[in-house]
């Protein structure tokens, strides 16, 4: 690959192709965009980053995949996909945080950046597909999705990077460092390498891509984690509540046809009648969503009544008690239990989308401004906030400033051309000259972002 084949990928570059590949990766069918399961991701990567032995070059973003087989993958950039499979399966938080753990440790490692500049000749000959893909994508022509198919290609280009044995090791002890130092069980590791090799043998020849195929585990890479844990004293955190309400959420989000869906259910059914305590009331919780996504909205409140007794609640239960409210017709008593929510949970974004949904379906555009650009200062890398504001802004007239914050949408899922389209359009609305010299330079930036995008694409496709 040029120039960049002798050393490893520019940190700029990195993040130009994991922006891009999200970009057309958040059209994804299997993408899961719901901010309960994003946001827990997503803190908990964060979370685990913080301890890192070697500070990742790039934030840390986790993302969702509906995908039932138990998987992980990183994108540069420092996304790393998770399927749902992975957190179904998983009995422990710390479980789950031991593969994003391990994930991170590859990052932080530099071993993808490594791996995508020298592979093989397969290797680079696939990557500079990928990158004329994203350059005929940041011209505004030609179709993305042509060249990259989203997630599937994305844990493709992971198989392919086959990461030594010596990687893995090094990913496997940074993840147990940054599992210790977070506050996770560092046993979940050992559980879930015994997870994902009785899974890898149960799959055995049937193809599939689990987890186990892209990271081969080896008897010296469990006896190494083992031996650390022998050394290290016990540890029995708590865990999050989220952790039961999100596996509860994907276990029906998973489901592809009705027949997975009823199966489920009624596995969702069992733990109702066997769990107690948060575990119970998260898989009622289950048992209300996928009743609410079948728009079956009586059985969901009844479902909801349960997962609430005992004193039973949580910020996921609460929302859907919003969205049923809203389904219901009963703006007011939504706005009302939105309002009590978010008193109680001011740090959850569903709870904030919530709540501006329902002040915006009760024609309160005006009160859902103010407090959309707080939440934007208090999550600056939440684009669906950007959106939200900019459908305020339209329906109150005000349509610069729509615009300049679709603009700002768009900016942050990737698709440079059509946020400099926006900045143009919301340019030729006003004739106010200091507002049309701050669009000037947002849109000399913008071009000259592009401009370097593109530029670091070229010497990577060459």
């Amino acid at each position: 690959m040029g120039s960049a084949s002798s050393a490893e990928l520019p940190p700029s570059l990195e993040r130009t192709l994991g922006d891009a590949i999200m970009e057309q990766g958040r059209r994804d069918p299997d993408y899961i965009g719901d901010p309960d399961i994003s946001q827990y991701l997503t803190t908990m990567g964060r979370n685990l980053a913080a301890h890192a032995p070697v500070s990742p070059d790039q934030p840390i973003t986790v993302f969702g995949v509906r995908d039932p087989q138990i998987n992980a993958f990183a994108l540069p950039g420092g996304y790393i996909g998770i399927n749902s499979g992975l957190l179904v399966s998983a009995q422990t938080e710390s479980q789950v945080a031991s593969v994003i753990a391990h994930e991170i440790g590859h990052v932080a490692q530099r071993h993808i950046a490594r791996g995508m500049t020298q592979k093989s000749q397969s290797s680079g000959v696939m990557m500079a597909a990928v990158a004329a893909a994203l350059l005929a994508a940041l011209s505004g022509s030609g179709d993305l999705a042509m060249g990259i198919a989203a997630f599937g290609q994305a844990a493709a280009v992971d198989r392919q990077l086959g990461f030594s044995r010596q990687a893995e090791q090094e990913a496997d002890r940074a993840g147990f460092e940054m599992m210790r130092k977070a506050g996770y069980d560092p046993r979940g590791m050992v559980s879930m390498f015994n997870l994902l090799s009785n899974s890898a043998r149960l799959n055995e020849g049937k193809g599939g891509g689990d987890y186990a195929s892209t990271h081969p585990l080896s008897i010296q890479r469990m006896s190494d984690i083992e031996n650390r844990v022998g050394e290290t004293p016990p540890a029995n955190p708590e865990g999050s509540d989220s952790f039961w309400f999100v596996r509860a959420k994907l276990r029906i989000v998973q489901a592809r046809n009705s027949q997975a869906q009823r199966t489920a259910v009624e596995k969702l059914q069992l733990d109702a009648q066997r769990a107690t305590g948060i575990e119970q009331s998260a898989a009622w919780y289950g048992i209300a969503f996928a009743a609410f996504q079948k728009k079956d909205l009586v059985r969901a409140e009844q479902a909801l009544r349960n997962a609430r007794k005992d004193g039973g609640n949580s910020p996921e239960v609460a929302g859907l008690g919003v969205s049923l409210a809203l389904a219901q017709g009963d703006t007011a008593g939504a706005l009302a239990l939105a309002e009590k929510a978010w008193q109680r949970w001011p740090d959850n974004q569903g709870i904030a989308l919530i709540r501006v949904e329902s002040l915006q379906k009760t024609g309160r555009d005006a009160d859902a401004v103010p407090f959309l650009q707080q939440r934007i200062k208090q999550w600056p890398e939440v684009p669906r906030l950007h959106q939200l504001l900019a459908q305020s802004h339209e329906r109150l007239g005000q349509k610069v400033a729509a615009r300049r914050t679709m603009a700002a949408y768009y900016d942050l899922t990737g698709a440079l051309p059509t946020a400099v389209e926006q900045l143009q359009q919301a340019r030729s609305m006003t004739t106010d000259f200091y507002v049309q010299s701050e669009l000037d330079v947002q849109i000399r930036t913008l071009k000259e972002r592009l401009k370097a995008d593109r530029a670091l694409l070229e010497r990577f496709k060459s």
